[in-house]
């Protein structure tokens, strides 16, 4: 049997670019580096600009943004962990048909086991 990995890649260029955001979105470079650019955006034009910029304290243009991000991002991810569950439960189905095969293998050997158990005390009883 194939593992889910190793399956041919038939994902659609949604599912690809949903992964990705997926795997961007909740990593430690996106959090750093969203973190570091809202810094920026502050510091330009709340100090740089001396909040006459084109985004003056209370950054609304910034909350727009953000807003807007979490709009897309949230439903992006959502779509990758439906993915996920899929492959987890297709994970599922087969590891319960790989054990449902090794307990039926077990039985036949345990029956092969008996028998020649059996016919060994025939053989010591007579």
């Amino acid at each position: 049997m194939k593992k889910i990995e190793e399956e041919i890649d038939n994902r659609t260029f949604g599912q690809r670019v949903a992964d990705n955001v997926a795997n961007f979105g909740g990593s430690w470079t996106f959090i750093i580096s969203f973190f570091i650019f809202i810094i920026i955006w502050i510091a330009f034009n709340a100090y740089v600009l001396l909040n006459k910029g084109f985004d003056p304290y209370p950054f609304i243009l910034l909350n727009l943004i953000l807003s807007c991000l979490a709009s897309l991002q949230a439903p992006i991810i959502m779509m990758s962990q439906n993915r996920q569950e899929e492959k987890d439960r297709e994970r599922a189905k087969k590891d319960y048909e790989v054990n449902l095969k090794a307990e039926n293998e077990i039985r036949a050997l345990n029956k092969k086991l008996d028998k020649l158990i059996e016919l060994q005390e025939k053989r010591n009883g007579n």
